[in-house]
Order: structure tokens, then C-alpha cells, then sequence
């Protein structure tokens, strides 16, 4: 984030905070990984405390809340998709763990597959990330590597690879 953007974003704004992944994308380097990172104790409290159907249901909240928190702060940013808005980081990693049994082996496992997704972006989440602007252009490319790093890591699981 350059000097200019960083200035027109606040912690102390709750949609900021949300979408700079609760400080987590102000990371000099690799502000995706950190706003993955941050996003762990979030899914380990959900998939520990909250029922299915409420995880699903704060899951979407994520999602949908996410276009409008990422739109916000990058309209305030006056910068398309900054990097260091990791909002869609955190929502595409509740997606990838979706039903998955929370261990240190499942967390890492959709930890790394969500991040190859993310950084890699292969077809069609390449084609969004290029063609879909605003904040639903910043958040569903993350939606999608979620989606692809939950199938795979559903896979894992029904082969027992985990």
C-alpha cells in the first residue's frame, strides 16, 4: 500500500479493520498470507462452538458483507483491490474449511491449498479476478479459490489422505 492509501484507511474504522483482515494486511510482505493467517481462529472457534448451519450462516454474512466492507475501503483507499484488503482472504478460508474435522493437519492442509488457489488463479478465478470489478470483483475471486480448495480438500479427506 503506498503512503497516499495508507493514509485515507484507520484501523479505528470498523469497515476498515474488518477489511484490512483485522490489521493483518498492513504485512510489509505477503499481506494475503497474513489475512489467511488471521482468519484460523475464526474458523477453529466456528467449526468448535458454532453449529453447521451457523457456521454456513456467518460463512455468507462473511461473503455478501464482505462486497460492500471491501467496496468501502477500497473506494476510500481510492485504490481498486490494495493488497492490503484481505477481507476475501478471511472469507475464502471459512469457505475452504467448510465441513472439514478441525485438526493442525486439515488446518494446514486448507491453509496451503486456499493460498495455491489464491496466488495461482487458475481459469475462471483468473478471468474474475481480471474482468469483475468493485467489491464484488475483490471478493469473489477468494469465493472461488475457496470453493476449489474445499472440493480439494474434501477430496483429501474422503481418500484419507489426512
Amino acid at each position: 500500500m503506498d503512503q497516499q492509501s495508507r493514509q485515507r484507511v484507520s484501523l479505528k474504522n470498523p469497515v476498515h479493520f474488518l477489511a484490512l483482515g483485522f490489521g493483518s494486511g498492513l504485512a510489509p510482505k505477503a499481506p494475503g498470507t497474513f489475512g489467511t493467517l488471521a482468519a484460523l481462529p475464526l474458523v477453529w472457534l466456528l467449526s468448535s462452538y458454532a453449529s453447521f448451519s451457523l457456521y454456513v450462516f456467518i460463512t455468507c454474512l462473511v461473503c455478501i458483507g464482505g462486497i460492500w466492507i471491501c467496496d468501502k475501503t477500497a473506494n476510500d483507499m481510492q485504490v481498486h483491490d490494495d493488497s492490503s484488503i484481505v477481507w476475501d482472504e478471511v472469507a475464502g478460508m471459512l469457505i475452504t474449511m467448510l465441513a472439514v474435522p478441525i485438526s493442525w493437519q486439515t488446518m494446514l492442509a486448507g491453509f496451503l491449498l486456499f493460498r495455491v488457489f489464491d496466488i495461482l488463479k487458475p481459469w475462471p478465478i483468473s478471468y474474475l479476478d481480471k474482468q469483475v470489478h468493485g467489491g464484488f470483483g475483490i471478493m469473489i475471486d477468494d469465493v472461488l479459490a475457496g470453493v476449489f480448495a474445499l472440493l480439494c480438500l474434501q477430496l483429501a479427506l474422503y481418500l484419507q489422505w489426512l
